[in-house]
């Protein structure tokens, strides 16, 4: 009788264990099945919100979640509405102008969504070191930027800052996005930031690269960085990062994206610029996964720039009408921890290019698969 009591007891608080765990929202994709920020989604649409890729792991990736948008029309009530940790979503409407000087940047918050109503738009014309840039995110987690254009004053070569830079940022989501004509780039990521996920988001370039800048290059079209430099050993087993569905289109030089340290996954991506030199570079320690993509009318699809890069797995990509090398290192790249929905390389260019497909697409804040 004894022994049974101690089964029965044993079993209860097994099953207690299960329920706590429920309600708490275990990662049951983590192999140490620690609590997750499940517990603070409020409703079944916050769900449909959450991010694939590599903005699942780690608790995962919904933002604000559903509550009730904070809108906003005008510079300052922009950066009035960001800065506010209180405020945890914020709806774009129209176009927005930065003045000179006037990126913003915010850090050190959490849960926050930035999403754009249909043609919302945030546009810089300042071209310096110090004014260039729209949004600088700094030690951010659980944030999601949503059909949004980024549209700068073109590429100039004087350090400056790109449309959006994440800075030792986690769990991020970047979603049907468009950067265009970024001062030192569209989008980089780097100094520790980590899953990350950019999905359905369009690179381009529409204005002349401006020469003569101080950093010597004459045509700074070089859309992504991924990881500032070889001597950033802080990003080692950082930068996971998923780029789903993207598309690089014409005017982009280089760096699509250039990467270092970084376990970053390539997947289901269209790149059409014929002005490339370059398009994915695999830096320093770079692990590199890029799978079931289309590269059409480049140069150099895989850039294996340094002999030091971890892995550069290629598999199931299209090339068509391409010069230069297409072909990994050998090396397999890691396994993916997560699932992701992947398009045969075949249907890509037509999904990423489609009138739903890559950019500002989306009507608002809608929730949609990657």
């Amino acid at each position: 009788m004894k022994t049974k009591l101690i089964r029965m007891s044993a079993i209860a608080v097994a099953m207690l264990s299960i329920l706590l765990s429920c309600k708490k929202g275990v990662d049951v994709n983590s192999a140490a099945g620690t609590e997750t920020q499940t517990s603070r989604k409020n409703s079944a649409s916050v769900l449909a919100c959450s991010a694939q890729g590599w903005a699942s792991r780690n608790g995962g990736t919904w933002g604000g979640g559903d509550v009730t948008p904070t809108v906003v029309t005008s510079y300052s009530a922009l950066k009035s509405a960001i800065l506010n940790t209180s405020v945890k979503v914020i709806q774009v409407n129209g176009t927005i102008a930065i003045p000179s000087g006037g990126g913003i940047s915010f850090q050190d918050q959490t849960n926050k969504t930035i999403f754009g109503s249909r043609g919302a738009k945030l546009v810089s014309t300042d071209q310096t070191a110090s004014g260039s840039g729209i949004l600088y995110m700094k030690r951010l987690t659980n944030v999601i930027i949503k059909n949004l254009i980024f549209e700068g004053p073109g590429a100039y070569d004087v350090d400056g800052k790109d449309n959006l830079t994440i800075d030792a940022c986690k769990n991020i989501w970047v979603d049907h996005c468009e950067f265009r004509d970024g001062v030192d780039g569209n989008l980089d990521i780097k100094n520790t930031s980590d899953f990350i996920t950019v999905s359905w988001t369009k690179f381009t370039y529409l204005k002349a690269p401006r020469p003569d800048g101080p950093g010597g290059s004459d045509d700074h079209r070089f859309s992504n960085l991924i990881g500032s430099g070889d001597d950033a050993i802080a990003d080692r087993g950082k930068l996971q990062i998923t780029f789903s569905k993207c598309w690089w289109a014409p005017g982009c030089k280089a760096r699509m994206p250039r990467v270092r340290f970084g376990k970053v996954h390539i997947v289901n991506s269209y790149f059409n610029s014929t002005a490339s030199s370059y398009c994915v570079q695999a830096g320093f320690e770079a692990n590199l996964l890029v799978e079931s993509n289309v590269f059409e009318n480049v140069k150099n699809p895989i850039d294996r720039m340094d002999n030091r890069s971890t892995a550069v797995q290629v598999r199931n990509n299209i090339f068509t009408n391409v010069s230069g090398n297409t072909a990994g290192n050998g090396v397999n790249a890691f396994i993916p921890p997560y699932s992701i929905s992947i398009l045969s390389a075949s249907s890509v260019k037509s999904a990423v290019t489609s009138s739903t497909g890559a950019g500002a697409t989306l009507s608002g804040n809608t929730c949609n698969g990657i």
